[in-house]
């Protein structure tokens, strides 16, 4: 099973199963090295069911929710209620359904992990943004969990922070900032993989 398949099987439990997993000190975290604005434009990048999202709309941002699972975003609306300043698309890394040069902000949680190309996928992230823009990043640090390729279909086991600092550096972004968000990432393996507690980082950088 994909990641696409996996997250349209388990979009009307995501919620519950996302507060099993880090708590909303991650988003607080992202939106606060962030410095969001009243009036912003961001997109979330795999927003799922919008813990990113439902946070920028708080923040009186205009958000781009992105996901390749339409049953992420068809959740993702019903808990928005309509929300004028909220539009949701559907489309991948490599291939988002925005224009270049088009954002204040680019958010993407938990989302690095499950792409195919996570340099690709900064750097496509890196084009949609604005002069003065910021791609804001909180994801996995990097570990030894294999179950969770099986069980959550991760792609990737956490990520090397310098890699991704020179990643957002190849994608042309400065005051590139990586460090750690003060919360873990924790599962329980289904079969008997163990137990796992994986520390989160963030990382900031901005189109010059």
């Amino acid at each position: 099973m994909g990641s696409k398949n996996y997250f349209e099987d388990v979009a009307t439990e995501w919620d519950t199963m996302r507060k099993g997993f880090f708590s909303e000190n991650v988003r607080r975290k992202a939106l606060t090295v962030a410095e969001i604005k009243p009036g912003a434009v961001a997109a979330d990048l795999g927003a799922g069911t919008g813990f990113i999202t439902e946070a920028l709309l708080q923040h009186g941002a205009r958000v781009i929710a992105i996901d390749e699972s339409p049953s992420m975003l068809d959740e993702l609306r019903k808990k928005m209620g309509g929300n004028p300043a909220l539009q949701c698309e559907v489309g991948e890394s490599e291939s988002l359904p925005i224009e270049d040069n088009s954002l204040d902000y680019v958010f993407a949680n938990m989302y690095l992990h499950h792409v195919e190309h996570p340099a690709v996928a900064i750097h496509h992230a890196a084009q949609k943004l604005k002069k003065g823009g910021a791609l804001v990043i909180t994801d996995l640090d990097a570990h030894e969990h294999e179950y969770l390729r099986t069980e959550h279909n991760d792609r990737w086991m956490g990520f090397d922070r310098g890699d991704i600092a020179k990643w957002y550096r190849d994608a042309g972004l400065e005051q590139v900032r990586v460090d750690c968000v003060g919360e873990t990432c924790n599962s329980t393996s289904s079969c008997g993989g163990g137990d796992a507690s994986i520390s989160i980082f963030y990382a900031i950088g901005y189109k010059m």
